[in-house]
């Protein structure tokens, strides 16, 4: 089924450029669903700022996942067969676990979590969640747009359960020309599984494709006119 177009936000963002060498584009805004995937569509996303002011984000660093180029260890392929994975099937469960307030560097607040529960009810955020004997141990979220998957957050409770979410999500867009998993922003241990820094324009450059990629099932719906 295809996702719910909301209705168009009130608000304009701005282009991303203008932000020149900062991060941050605009502040203030609403959550939206209109107002998120207008961002998502032109390269942004919501983040609170250390004051609470709701920011839109454009990093001039981008951490950008091709799908083929996940790096698989052995003791990951290890780790996939241990596990099992699904997607959608427990979206405000992964939520809840990438929200945790006992996790370092929370930053979840709870407008956030209600806000991509819309998203997911409307048919445009999901969830890949890894499954260990009917244990949610881990898994992801984000916001699919055609070929575009806008990695949110994820979370493990077993050594690589984040990390098998992710070669699901990859395997399942490694055959869509044009696809793309943003991580927002290139931290070290995204390195080493294969994602690539690029710079804002490198990244707004290869966007429109990505949104436009049709899938063939599952994650997303594409912005491109004859899917």
């Amino acid at each position: 089924m295809s996702p719910i177009e909301p209705p168009p936000s009130q608000f304009w963002l701005p282009e991303p450029e203008s932000a020149g060498d900062d991060d941050v584009v605009a502040v203030g805004g609403d959550l939206a669903p209109g107002t998120i995937l207008q961002a998502y569509r032109r390269g942004m996303f919501p983040m609170h700022l250390s004051d609470g002011v709701l920011a839109w984000w454009a990093p001039r660093i981008r951490g950008v996942l091709l799908p083929e180029g996940l790096r698989v260890s052995r003791s990951l392929r290890q780790s996939a067969r241990r596990y099992t994975t699904t997607i959608d099937q427990d979206f405000a469960g992964v939520i809840d676990g990438c929200a945790d307030p006992g996790r370092p560097g929370g930053w979840i607040r709870p407008e956030i979590k209600d806000a991509y529960l819309e998203l997911h009810r409307l048919g445009w955020a999901h969830s890949v969640e890894t499954w260990d004997d009917g244990e949610l141990v881990g898994g992801l979220y984000g916001v699919s747009i055609g070929g575009l998957f806008a990695g949110e957050s994820m979370f493990f409770r077993s050594r690589d359960a984040s990390k098998v979410a992710l070669l699901a999500l990859a395997s399942r867009l490694a055959s869509v020309p044009n696809a793309l998993i943003d991580v927002q922003w290139p931290t070290d241990h995204l390195l080493t599984l294969g994602v690539v820094e690029m710079s804002r324009t490198e990244y707004l450059t290869i966007l429109p494709a990505a949104l436009e990629a049709v899938t063939p099932s599952g994650l997303g719906a594409s912005d491109h006119p004859n899917a």
